[in-house]
């Protein structure tokens, strides 16, 4: 029988009803919750047999087996906990929160609920930190000892200043909105999470753009362009603009590994790049999705020089985020019909935030370094069970 699946939140990430919504495969989604007249139009126009409302109280009495919250990141913690409340399991969107004390509450209300929460940390399904992971774990690298991610945001004017993502009381910031996935990347390939984090950052291009507009009811797609160059050109930003388009944050994580993020929103090109230096060599990957590739030095060298491997990043199917989002929905379906391990976590989703939140505070105090507070010990078993009590 195919779980009943509820969409809350039918923008942006709504494409994952693509890999969600399989009738007589596994899963269908049967309720859509969305404020907005247009999304709901559209939720009627792609999804005609589904509920489609306004009410979150009516989708959770509709009889979904599960939710997606699909929101913008501050309803995040208050929906996903209102599903969790009524014993609906939940997937949303990440970031967890963007307020640690929210973060936290959510997975304390997932253990006393008993309630399965899943985060959608897709990029822990991404061919090229797959390829990594695959490499550090084989020891091909030995210890590691540091992790270097550069973010070049080549789309962050269309992306991120348009709309409410420019507005900090939407978002904490970009640190967090946008960091959240190389934060969790850079916990997952070292193995540790971060105990401190010190943070800089400026608001360098996009502040002294003077134009503005109200863009309700507009999408993303409706303004996204690549003629949209360079980026002191770009107009009709949005009216609140008090988030950085620029940010650099260093991070030391449990054992000693050390490690930092820079993020730029005004690059000509949109690609991550990671280094991880481990006591007997490095990976560093050049592109990020399929054609790129994972190139490995292991043997000691007088200058540059070529890798002395190279690992191609394998093409994955026609899906988002090469082919991530297919794989993150399943494992999604799978751990509300079955349970068990995950590869996304809870308690990782949450020291990212945690750690791009405090980054965040750190750059726009004085760059001090700021201690990360740790989770119940209890808290934290649970989640490492698989989201059972001993």
């Amino acid at each position: 029988m195919d779980l009943k699946i509820g969409i809350i939140g039918f923008g942006a990430r709504a494409s994952l009803r693509r890999e969600v919504h399989r009738p007589e495969e596994g899963s269908r989604v049967t309720a859509v919750c969305d404020p907005a007249e247009r999304a709901r139009e559209d939720a009627r126009r792609e999804l005609p047999d589904a509920l489609i409302t306004d009410s979150l109280d009516e989708l959770l009495a509709s009889g979904v087996d599960a939710v997606m919250v699909l929101t913008p990141d501050n309803t995040h913690a208050e929906i996903s906990i209102r599903a969790l409340e009524a014993g609906v399991p939940v997937f949303c969107e990440k970031p967890l929160a963007i307020d640690l004390a929210d973060a936290d509450a959510m997975l304390e209300t997932a253990r006393r609920t008993g309630t399965r929460l899943y985060i959608g940390h897709n990029m822990r399904h991404m061919p090229v930190v797959t390829l990594m992971r695959r490499l550090i774990q084989e020891g091909r690298i030995g210890e590691v000892k540091a992790v270097w991610c550069r973010h070049f945001v080549g789309h962050g004017g269309d992306y991120y200043f348009k709309d409410w993502h420019a507005d900090r009381t939407r978002t904490t910031g970009l640190l967090l909105q946008k960091g959240a996935h190389d934060i969790d990347v850079i916990h997952w390939l070292a193995g540790a999470y971060t105990e401190q984090v010190a943070a800089m950052g400026e608001l360098s291009v996009y502040g002294g753009i003077d134009d503005r507009r109200d863009r309700t009811g507009e999408r993303m797609p409706d303004w996204f362009s690549l003629d949209n160059w360079p980026p002191t050109s770009l107009d009709g930003l949005h009216p609140t603009v008090d988030v950085e388009d620029i940010s650099m944050v260093n991070m030391r994580l449990a054992g000693g590994v050390m490690a930092s993020y820079q993020q730029c929103h005004f690059t000509p090109d949109y690609w991550r790049n990671y280094t991880v230096i481990g006591t007997e060599g490095r990976i560093e990957n050049i592109g990020d999705s399929s054609g790129g590739e994972v190139r490995l030095w292991n043997r000691r060298h007088r200058g540059y020089a070529e890798a002395d491997e190279t690992f191609p990043i394998e093409s994955a199917p026609d899906a988002g985020h090469d082919g991530a989002d297919g794989l993150l929905v399943a494992e999604f379906l799978r751990f509300v019909r079955d349970g068990g391990l995950t590869e996304t976590s809870p308690v990782a989703a949450r020291e990212s935030v945690a750690a791009g939140i405090l980054a965040t505070q750190s750059l726009r105090a004085d760059g001090s370094a700021i201690d990360v507070p740790a989770l119940d010990e209890d808290l934290v078993a649970y989640f490492a069970r698989g989201q059972v009590e001993a």
